[in-house]
C-alpha cells in the first residue's frame, strides 16, 4: 500500500509510524550496504588501491550531494551523513590493509 505524504498524516501517531518503517528500510539498505563495504579490503589489496582513496571519497561526496539536492533531501546533511560512513569504513580497512597504495 502507498504510503500517504506527509501533508496528508493527521497524527502523530501516524507521523511515527511512517517514520520508523521508513527506518527499519534504512537500516536493511545500510546493512545491506556494509555487507559490500566489509568485502572491499580484498579487493583493494588485489588492485593496490589504498583504504583511503581522496578522490574517490570526494566522488562519493559529490554524487550523494547531487543526488540529496535533487531528491530534495539537505545537500549538506547527506553528505555528513556519508563522511560519518566512510570515515568509520576507511578506518576499518585501514587497520586490516594499513595505508599503503594507490588513490583509485
Amino acid at each position: 500500500m502507498p504510503r500517504k505524504s506527509a501533508k496528508d498524516i493527521e497524527t502523530m501517531a501516524e507521523m511515527r509510524a511512517c517514520i520508523d518503517d521508513i527506518d527499519d528500510k534504512l537500516i536493511t539498505l545500510l546493512a545491506e550496504r556494509e555487507a559490500l563495504t566489509n568485502e572491499v579490503p580484498a579487493l583493494k589489496m588485489k588492485e593496490g588501491i589504498a583504504a583511503a582513496a581522496p578522490a574517490r571519497v570526494a566522488a562519493v561526496l559529490a554524487h550523494v550531494r547531487d543526488k540529496a539536492a535533487a531528491r530534495g533531501f539537505d545537500p549538506e546533511l547527506a553528505q555528513s551523513m556519508w563522511k560519518l560512513m566512510i570515515d568509520a569504513v576507511i578506518a576499518r580497512e585501514e587497520k586490516i590493509m594499513g595505508k599503503e597504495g594507490k588513490d583509485a
